[in-house]
């Protein structure tokens, strides 16, 4: 699909008042572009809530179900590099438009899926939509509010609004549901994604392009790395481990992963900066992302299956649960600003992490035990990750300085995003395991609290004294 837009200049000044200066913008920037980054957090969340409803629908075998949350996650996370390159090349706004359009469109033809592979094929679209929209909705909303203090402002609102987005997606979702039906989860994003592309159109501003080489065949072969490394962790259990298309996916893996280091080693124009890949602490750093998501994603995925299939809950029901669960997360988003500024970032991201660690390890042991004992660990196990994560970021954002700081923050997310994608998968794997649910969340919950305290063991070794100096030189 392709979306035309008018001819524009590279840069469109704010609008002024009487006096001639420029006018402050107020919240309708902020409102306007939070409406993209809102449907599209949603979508992540409110999907594991209506996969139940889709497999009695459908009739859908395990390893779909796992495509329709993966495969929004796999485009979503192998486009976002380069849509951060196209945004630069061809205007964020642009590109902004194109990709809610696209997302738009993709929830339409999700809403009137007739069996699970146009679904999927479906979802993969919406993925393409967010990963273009999603850096330029960020650009934009920087180049909105020209004062440093508003801008910061703004962009703590703008973080507040994406941790209620992800919070409140089970409860709308179940609530849609239990209303509607499954599909309302997609349909509904049609009025608010045409609200968005008008109000885009008319209040937000053009950003200045940058000349940036696209280098297509590095994304390429990292598109091919992600699908064929989640088409084997899906399709394993079912097709065979030794089979011809899992042992096929496997060598394209290994083959698209070896091109891609080689070329980034040694292209003139790399995807990542190689001054990011020489920061010491950066690799570590977004290892932690990719853990911190491959934990958080593949229990909420578990979970949400476990809550309508084993407790027997309505899709309501289940959103009325997840809600406390999901809270705890922007709690400690909101506790790890106040540790931070006492403690220090390094104390606070090991702090999280060993809460999340240590809350996960008893939520195993409780998964066989009461209920109520093992929602209270997930939550307790959240609110450590939740506190663990805008650490983890800004000590990421330290590490790569003002002149990376978008290479850096596309990266990041990409791992945070494969992390959520092969999570998801991996649990995949765990149902076709043990068939009864207390030995699913066990394992499923050894498997968080080991990808947890890997990251806090990573955070402990390679992010000490890098984190001090990239504070110092910050401040």
């Amino acid at each position: 699909m392709t979306t035309s837009c008018p001819s524009m200049p590279a840069y469109a000044a704010p609008p002024t008042d009487s006096s001639g200066s420029a006018a402050r913008p107020g919240l309708l920037p902020l409102a306007t572009l939070a409406v993209g980054f809102v449907m599209a957090m949603l979508d992540v969340t409110v999907v594991n809530v209506a996969l139940p409803s889709i497999a009695q629908q459908f009739h859908t075998p395990l390893n779909s179900l796992v495509w329709i949350v993966d495969g929004y996650t796999l485009t979503f996370a192998a486009l976002l590099l380069l849509a951060g390159a196209l945004a630069d090349r061809f205007g964020a706004k642009r590109v902004y438009l194109a990709g809610l359009a696209i997302f738009t469109l993709a929830s339409l033809l999700c809403g009137v899926s007739v069996n699970a592979g146009m679904l999927i094929a479906a979802r993969l679209v919406q993925g393409l939509g967010a990963a273009l929209f999603m850096p330029s909705s960020l650009s934009l909303l920087t180049h909105a509010y020209k004062d440093d203090a508003v801008r910061a402002r703004m962009l703590a609102h703008w973080s507040a609004i994406v941790s209620i987005a992800g919070a409140s997606g089970p409860l709308i979702g179940g609530m849609l549901i239990d209303t509607f039906g499954w599909r309302s989860v997609f349909l509904i994003n049609l009025p608010v994604g045409v609200a968005g592309l008008w109000l885009a159109r008319v209040n937000i501003a053009a950003a200045a392009r940058h000349a940036r080489e696209l280098s297509p065949v590095s994304h390429v072969l990292g598109v091919l790395f992600l699908s064929s490394v989640s088409y084997a962790l899906i399709e394993g259990n079912v097709q065979g481990w030794t089979s011809h298309p899992i042992l096929i996916a496997e060598a394209v893996a290994i083959v698209s992963a070896a091109l891609l280091v080689a070329r980034e080693r040694t292209h003139p124009h790399p995807v990542v900066p190689r001054s990011l890949y020489r920061a010491r602490g950066f690799g570590a750093s977004n290892a932690i992302g990719f853990l911190i998501n491959f934990g958080a994603y593949a229990q909420f995925f578990l979970i949400s299956l476990y809550l309508q299939q084993a407790q027997k809950a309505s899709a309501l029901d289940a959103g009325l649960m997840l809600l406390p669960m999901m809270c705890v997360f922007t709690l400690g988003s909101l506790l790890s600003a106040r540790v931070s500024a006492r403690a220090g970032l390094r104390a606070t991201l090991l702090g999280g992490l060993a809460i999340g660690t240590a809350m996960g390890a008893l939520a195993a042991l409780c998964g066989a035990g009461t209920y109520g004992s093992f929602i209270a660990f997930v939550a307790l196990c959240n609110l450590g990750i939740g506190m663990a994560v805008p650490a983890m970021t800004a000590i990421t954002m330290q590490l790569a300085g003002h002149a990376y700081a978008n290479s850096a923050a596309a990266v990041l997310n990409a791992n945070r995003q494969s992390g959520a994608l092969v999570g998801v998968a991996v649990m995949g794997m765990l149902m076709h395991g043990p068939s009864d649910w207390p030995q699913r969340l066990v394992l499923a919950f050894v498997i968080g609290a080991v990808g947890y305290g890997l990251s806090a063991l990573l955070a402990w070794r390679r992010l000490g004294a890098v984190a001090q100096a990239a504070a110092a030189a910050a401040g």
